[in-house]
């Protein structure tokens, strides 16, 4: 595993270039799939901890060079990779069609409304920063409660 980049552990803006131009080699446009799909491969090469800064802080990059900074939501970013990683956690596979076929919830970019009420995400709180989920718990935040 090659790691590039300015952080000391080959995480800063190169290492999300890198993830970005592998998936934009199997795409000619850039969807909800690409973003699942680098985040995938974030979450897999980095693990989750460290994927949720560096696909956060790519995102942020990415919509600032658009002229478009607004468009950064913090806990949507959040979110997502940590939902992948519960999936990839669950169900590792090494390629990431198959992952797809595993977890199709995952290419429903409406997911989220399973867990946020639409007025949380919209509010300035989620939008700068990580919010719990309002309407019901994580996968893995349910199972932890059960064991108490």
């Amino acid at each position: 595993m090659t790691r590039t980049g300015s952080e000391p552990d080959g995480t800063g803006p190169a290492a999300f270039d890198e993830l970005m131009a592998e998936v934009m080699a199997c795409s000619e446009h850039f969807g909800h799939r690409q973003h699942v799909h680098l985040t995938w491969l974030a979450v897999r090469r980095y693990g989750v901890p460290v994927a949720v800064g560096l696909v956060g802080d790519g995102i942020r990059r990415t919509a600032r060079y658009a002229g478009a900074p607004q468009k950064y939501h913090a806990t949507v970013s959040r979110a997502w990779v940590e939902l992948v990683g519960h999936h990839v956690a669950e169900d590792d596979t090494g390629s990431f069609s198959v992952f797809a076929e595993h977890q199709p919830a995952l290419l429903d970019k409406r997911l989220l409304t399973r867990f946020y009420r639409s007025a949380t995400l919209a509010g300035a709180p989620a939008r700068t920063g990580w919010v719990e989920p309002d309407l019901a718990p994580f996968p893995w935040q349910d199972s932890a409660r059960q064991m108490h």
